[in-house]
């Protein structure tokens, strides 16, 4: 499977390397003199094939028993648990997420797994009430068929679980392509399920360029449903080019709203602001992006919040204390310095956005959390998927005030409101147009037994990842009238 850190694909139940011959690095963020190693630079030939394993596979996985599905996810899980503390350092060194974070999120992986062997043994038809005593109706729940994965570089384990797992319990197979930025913690996941004993082409891994790979494995005729995480930009372009007949489930992104009340707890409102909008680097969908906050607190919640930020540290995933781990990529941090510098021109430019640069973090992709305040609805600052450690504080002056402008966004994946009153509780939840709704409570983390998803731009709206609720996508329903 590898050899001198290099890594394959796995397709029809090999591993194998692409036909191209070619391969691409993927570096440590924390460090890029850091090779953490090399994979398969996939062509279409390999997508293709990876596509005809899958539907080849899927007639005898739909019909194996599903007490052994779910103990074949049951084992992956058990693997990934075993192995937890070396696959999140392996997680750690490619995405840049710190040690502990990246540890949880693999056994996080791995109850997502468990929750699924049980839940799917219980997700199935109805019988129907009816008028004719000879007459029986009810319906059947059944696979779709093959089932594409594509997943980012954020969450590289613990998203494709929450795909993978449901596909598989109900009897799909499945092509999955995990992110070039973040590759090895989804195929650690494959691994898990190969050596669980998953039959040859039920689970192909393929690595690569979306631009060399993605047409191969959404637009076939094979494919019958995509579930994609990412941009926003790439899940249309994925959602108009597929054909009528394949179902979609795209979650995208977010400009995640943070409202701070005037009865609100100051100190919890700057702890929920930095755990939202600068643990992971800001590099989460449902990280919190855009802070508005009553005229009549704003000066203190200010200073508040830049007397916190101004005391936390940047550094690697392994060093001791710190706060903000390195961008996931280069590419990723020049971006985020783009929009700092669009930000100045903007706004009031309060602290940080600077590149870090001195010592150990000279090698790696580290940008000092930013904050920005006197932000207005037409910047580009409030408007735009950043995806970094940037925080803009808006200014409102009623509770109907901060509704409008949080909601005035093409996206909704998730918004919060820290408050006292009851009332205001309660008004939020409703108002608010956003799939995702946290009173007192971060923008970021939901429930692996709970729906996560978007509205608007943040997501195609039509069924939830997560919870009893994800094993919806995957099935479709028949329904039987059957006479005496």
């Amino acid at each position: 499977m590898s050899n001198s850190q290099q890594f394959s694909n796995y397709i029809d139940g090999e591993w194998t390397v692409s036909v191209t011959g070619r391969t691409f690095e993927n570096r440590n963020p924390a460090d890029s003199r850091d090779l953490v190693g090399l994979f398969q630079a996939s062509s279409a030939d390999d997508a293709r094939q990876a596509v005809r394993a899958a539907a080849a596979a899927f007639e005898a996985w739909k019909k194996t028993p599903i007490s052994r599905r779910a103990a074949m996810l049951n084992s992956a899980a058990a693997y990934l648990e075993q192995n937890a503390q070396r696959f999140g350092e392996e997680l750690m060194r490619e995405e840049g997420k710190s040690l502990a974070l990246a540890r949880d999120e693999v056994m996080r992986s791995a109850q997502t797994l468990r929750f699924y062997a049980v839940e799917g043994q219980s997700f199935g038809g109805e019988t129907y009430p009816n008028d004719d005593p000879d007459m029986t109706v009810y319906s059947l729940r059944e696979p779709l068929g093959v089932v594409t994965v594509i997943a980012p570089w954020n969450f590289p384990i613990s998203i494709p679980a929450r795909k993978i797992a449901p596909a598989l319990i109900t009897g799909n197979t499945v092509v999955f392509k995990p992110s070039s930025e973040a590759p090895l913690a989804g195929l650690r996941l494959t691994e898990a399920l190969a050596q669980a004993g998953i039959p040859k082409g039920v689970l192909n891994l393929v690595t690569g360029r979306a631009g060399d790979i993605g047409a191969a494995i959404t637009e076939a005729p094979e494919v019958r449903a995509i579930s994609f995480t990412g941009s926003t930009g790439a899940g249309r372009h994925i959602h108009r080019s597929v054909p009528m007949t394949t179902r979609t489930q795209m979650e995208l992104g977010g400009k995640n709203p943070l409202i701070v009340m005037e009865d609100a707890d100051l100190d919890l409102a700057v702890d929920l602001a930095v755990k939202g909008g600068l643990s992971l680097s800001g590099q989460a969908c449902t990280g919190t992006s855009r802070i508005l906050v009553m005229s009549q607190v704003r000066s203190a919640f200010t200073d508040k919040l830049l007397a916190k930020v101004r005391t936390m540290k940047v550094g690697s995933g392994s060093t001791a204390g710190a706060d903000i781990g390195p961008l996931a990529s280069e590419k990723q941090m020049e971006n985020v310095l783009s929009y700092v510098a669009i930000g100045k021109q903007e706004a009031t430019h309060l602290a940080g956005g600077e590149r870090l640069r001195d010592g150990d973090l000279a090698h790696g992709y580290y940008v000092a959390p930013a904050v920005f305040t006197d932000v207005t609805q037409q910047m580009r600052i409030a408007r735009e998927e950043i995806f970094g450690p940037v925080l803009a504080i808006i200014e409102v002056d009623s509770y109907e005030d901060a509704i409008a402008k949080a909601n005035d966004t093409e996206y909704g994946l998730s918004a919060a409101i820290v408050t006292a009153n009851p009332r205001y509780s309660h008004r939020f939840a409703h108002d608010i147009q956003s799939g995702t709704v946290k009173i007192n409570r971060t923008t970021t983390g939901n429930l692996i037994n709970a729906p996560f998803g978007g509205l608007k731009s943040s997501s195609t709206s039509t069924f939830r990842e997560s919870g009893r609720t994800g094993l919806e996508f995957y099935t479709q329903i028949k329904t039987v009238y059957r006479g005496a």
